[in-house]
C-alpha cells in the first residue's frame, strides 16, 4: 500500500549587520550544507551535491536510515536552493525498493526598514509502500504518524540552521576581514575574491 506523507517548514531569520552582506557567504552553498548537519555525516560529490546521512528515525517499530543525496546552489543574488537527487534505505531492502524522498527548498535574503533578513521554506515528501503488518493500520494513523515524523525531521534542520548559520557567518566575516588587513599591509595579496 503506497502512503504519502508531506511537511512543510519555513523559517525567518534577522541577520546582524557585519562588515561584509551575507549574499556573499551565500554565495558559497556548501557553507550552508554544513550548517544543517553534522560534518560527519556529510560527504562532498561534488561542487553542488552533497551526501547527507540522516540519523536514524523510528517510524512504527521501524527504524530506517535514509541516505540522500542534494543538490545545493547558489544564484546570483545569494539566494540558495536545495533539491534531492537519490534517497537510499540503508540495511532495509523491501523499504528501499519501494521508498522515494523529494526534499526541495530556498533561503534567500531581503531588505526589510534597513534591516537585513533571510526567509525559507523546505517541502518534504515521502512516498512509500508500507510493508505487512504495519499496512494493516489504518491509514488516518498511518499518514499523521508519518507525516509528525517529516514534520519533526524539518524542525530539527531548522533548528540547526538557526543555531549555526549566523555563527558561522560572523566567523566567516571575521576570517575574511582578517585576511584584508593582512593584505592590507603587502600589496601583493591584495587580490581578494568574495564571490
Amino acid at each position: 500500500m503506497a502512503t504519502k506523507f508531506t511537511a512543510s517548514q519555513s523559517v525567518e531569520i534577522a541577520v546582524p549587520k557585519q562588515p561584509i552582506p551575507i549574499q556573499h557567504y551565500l554565495r558559497q552553498p556548501q557553507r550552508l550544507v554544513k550548517s544543517l548537519a553534522d560534518n560527519t555525516r556529510i560527504q562532498q560529490i561534488s561542487e553542488e551535491v552533497f551526501r547527507l546521512k540522516m540519523r536514524p528515525l523510528a517510524f512504527m517499530s521501524l527504524s530506517i536510515q535514509p541516505t540522500v543525496d542534494m543538490r545545493v546552489w547558489a544564484d546570483s543574488q545569494g539566494t540558495i536552493y536545495l533539491r534531492s537527487l537519490g534517497c537510499e534505505i540503508l540495511g532495509f531492502e523491501y523499504v528501499n525498493q519501494r521508498f522515494a524522498l523529494n526534499l526541495k527548498g530556498y533561503l534567500s535574503p531581503y531588505q526589510l526598514s534597513g534591516e537585513t533578513r533571510l526567509q525559507g521554506k523546505a517541502d518534504l515528501e515521502v512516498l512509500v509502500d508500507i510493508p505487512q503488518p504495519f499496512s494493516l493500520t489504518p491509514k488516518p494513523i498511518l499518514e499523521t504518524t508519518g507525516n509528525g515524523l517529516l514534520k519533526s525531521v524539518l524542525l530539527t534542520i531548522k533548528q540547526r540552521l538557526l543555531h549555526h548559520l549566523l555563527t558561522d557567518y560572523r566567523n566567516w566575516v571575521i576570517s575574511q576581514t582578517e585576511i584584508i588587513k593582512i593584505s592590507g599591509d603587502n600589496p601583493e595579496l591584495s587580490i581578494l575574491n568574495f564571490d
